[in-house]
């Protein structure tokens, strides 16, 4: 802000800087697409580590590419990635419906049949600030993940609606999503809330002390007992299914003889929560009870009861007076006189549909691994490859299903998958995304011939921003015992790149004697030095085992790097670095737009880009002994004319020399003659 003198003196101002930093971006995140055995359907999972992809797709599978081509990624050096689930073709989600609300799971498949539950819930809701608000409960149990989400409505004019809240793709459920079955008549909710899961007793009459004074009669012998008079039990069972599960019906023993009797609804839920579950963990391991005091109604308070019984996940609960000379704690407690009107949790893909459940449809695995259709997607709906549109920033693409074998036949392509329609349209997103693609041979491609035959002629993608490896590698399966199993390469290699850039640089060729392949035991084919001479003038990048180093990586060409060609993007570091430099120009110039197009900013732009340039000089992406020689910045009256500036437009230049592999060291001997003597 500008200084007004208005008396003399010293005036202090602060000017506005020009420099704007511009960051580099990432060189190597790497997107996977095709089937995992579970997840998000079509949506890309950001992945930190092999864990993430464990814990949000479900490991490793033997019918999953993908799940391998991660594993080796992240063994290989990989850091950072995405993940697109595509599922079956013709999968199903697993589906519960109750209280016109139709929950589905947001992974399709049989996996989530029994394994997603929901609850419902009143506890610490206000209710008459809104009479239809309750708290909802996910859980998966496939793998523990829990989702919690309290005090959301079913009336669509508030900011709580269960299908906003729910729906939302940054702070929703990652589990399910859910829908009306039909409109709310006249738009108008309901007047209530969904049913609360689980099972809920007799409300108890208390006195102005809050004192259950039905138990203390019943147990311990008048209304102001705090000691039972005998053994008092219930009898634990199922309503639903009506022949309960083995080892169902327990008698349980809730109250000692002389033992306390507590005195408020909660140290009374709690107490039959403890004694069931001490029993159940003798009895029934991994089922459990949950308890809590509830509105009873008239002001009184009732115990209610959630269970989770294994295998049977929506059982009914219920409770009875024990047979014989046993003394009775269910109907004091309340719990003889249990509701019916609810499963013990709304089950995702159940056949079950008493009380509040009203459907549940089951999740299918449909009829096979996803084709050439459902890889590639549809760029409108944003499925197969084109999710990958809503990610930011990512560097290398890996498809290792659109060369999956041939079930029963690993020498064939499975006949659902056309690579060359994958890769096509793969190699346009990777092009308008500044990514790298990385093409795997297909199975039927297992020595030099057919590798030639691919190369020339079955490949049609020929784009610099792909690259082509041969052959298939064969690495330990932990599916299987740790047997040998032929995998495609580009999960390996995106680990690779990863490894490089970390060291060395997204300008180092990932390639050489450095560029060694973690897990690999082998190649479907071994090369020797000729043959290798034959495939790296196409453009055909090789693997080799070396003694000493073993399985490397010995090629660092692009589609378009054949010798006859003469690209000028032949090599791999040279395109991946004008890649890095393009996306953070793009990124760090972008306080630009809209400043006035005159020398101040021509200055500022050189300043700036010229910035981050020498800084590449300096870590030695770039030939040249001096800045001069090694990168260019132009933005001045040159690049940008007068028509240019009437047009808003800016030019700028920014050349570099980029560092070309060495792939050929030629060492040259010569014999000295003997000098004679004079």
């Amino acid at each position: 802000m500008a200084i007004t003198p208005t008396y003399p003196g010293i005036y202090i101002e602060e000017l506005p800087s020009p420099v704007h930093t511009i960051a580099g971006v990432a060189t190597s995140i790497t997107a996977f697409v095709g089937f995992t055995a579970r997840g998000i359907d079509n949506r890309a999972e950001r992945i930190l580590s092999f864990s993430d992809y464990e814990r949000q797709f479900g490991g490793i599978d033997t019918t999953s590419e993908v799940s391998y081509a991660v594993q080796q990624f992240f063994a290989n050096g990989g850091a950072q990635g995405y993940v697109v689930r595509v599922p079956h073709i013709g999968a199903l989600g697993a589906k519960v419906t109750f209280a016109n609300l139709v929950f589905t799971a947001l992974s399709s498949g049989a996996w989530a049949n029994g394994n997603l539950l929901i609850d419902v819930d009143y506890d610490g809701v206000d209710q008459t600030a809104e009479a239809t608000a309750f708290n909802l409960s996910i859980t998966n149990l496939e793998d523990g993940t829990a989702e919690y989400f309290p005090s959301v409505s079913l009336n669509l004019n508030k900011t709580s609606y269960v299908l906003a809240v729910v729906n939302d793709p940054d702070t929703g459920s990652q589990l399910v999503n859910v829908d009306l079955v039909a409109p709310w008549p006249g738009g108008n909710p309901p007047a209530n809330p969904p049913v609360r899961s689980g099972v809920t007793g007799a409300a108890l009459a208390l006195n102005a002390a809050k004192v259950p004074t039905a138990v203390n009669t019943a147990i311990g012998g008048s209304t102001t007992s705090t000691t039972a008079n005998d053994d008092y039990s219930l009898v634990l069972s199922t309503s639903q299914p009506a022949t309960a599960p083995a080892p169902l019906p327990l008698t349980i023993k809730v109250f000692a003889k002389n033992g306390p009797i507590p005195q408020t609804v909660a140290s009374l839920a709690s107490r039959v929560e403890q004694t069931i579950n001490a029993n159940l963990a003798v009895n029934w391991p991994g089922a459990s009870v949950r308890c809590a005091a509830v509105d009873g109604g008239g002001g009184n308070l009732a115990i209610r009861v959630v269970g989770f019984l294994p295998g049977h996940e929506d059982a009914e609960l219920s409770f009875a007076a024990p047979a014989g000379p046993l003394k009775d704690a269910a109907t004091p407690l309340g719990l003889a006189a249990l509701s019916s009107t609810n499963v013990a949790h709304y089950t995702l893909g159940t056949t079950n549909t008493f009380g509040s459940q009203t459907a549940s449809a089951a999740g299918s695995d449909g009829t096979g691994l996803p084709g050439t259709t459902q890889l590639v997607g549809d760029e409108i709906s944003f499925t197969g490859i084109y999710a990958l549109r809503k990610v930011d920033l990512f560097n290398l693409l890996s498809i290792p299903d659109a060369t999956r074998a041939a079930p029963g036949n690993p020498n064939a392509l499975d006949p659902t998958v056309d690579p060359n329609s994958i890769y096509g349209a793969a190699i346009s997103l990777c092009q308008q995304s500044r990514a790298m693609l990385l093409l795997d041979p297909p199975p039927f491609v297992r020595d030099v011939a057919s590798a030639v035959d691919w190369k020339s002629t079955g490949l049609t993608v020929h784009q610099e921003n792909g690259v082509a490896y041969f052959p298939r590698l064969r690495l330990p399966d932990p599916a299987n015992n740790y047997q040998l199993r032929t995998f495609a390469p580009s999960g390996v290699v995106a680990g690779l790149y990863a490894r490089i850039d970390s060291t060395r640089g997204v300008w180092k060729a990932p390639a050489g004697t450095e560029a060694t392949l973690t897990g690999v035991q082998g190649a479907v084919y071994k090369l020797s030095d000729p043959e290798n001479g034959v495939l790296n003038p196409l453009g055909l990048n090789c693997f080799r085992i070396f003694p000493i180093y073993g399985p490397v990586a010995w090629g660092a060409r692009t589609l378009v790097g054949s010798d006859a060609e003469g690209n000028q993007w032949k090599y791999v570091p040279v395109r991946r670095l004008a890649l890095y430099i393009e996306e953070s120009l793009y990124r760090g110039t972008k306080w630009a737009v809209f400043e006035p197009n005159d020398e101040p900013l021509w200055a500022q732009l050189r300043l700036n880009i010229g910035s981050f340039m020498h800084d590449l000089f300096r870590r030695g992406a770039f030939q040249g002994s001096s800045p001069k020689d090694a990168y260019l910045v132009k933005c001045d009256k040159d690049t940008t004319t007068q028509n240019d500036i009437d047009r808003g437009i800016v030019n700028i230049l920014v050349g570099f020399a980029p560092l070309k592999p060495a792939e050929f060291v030629v060492i040259q001997i010569q014999q000295l003659a003997g000098q004679l003597q004079t």
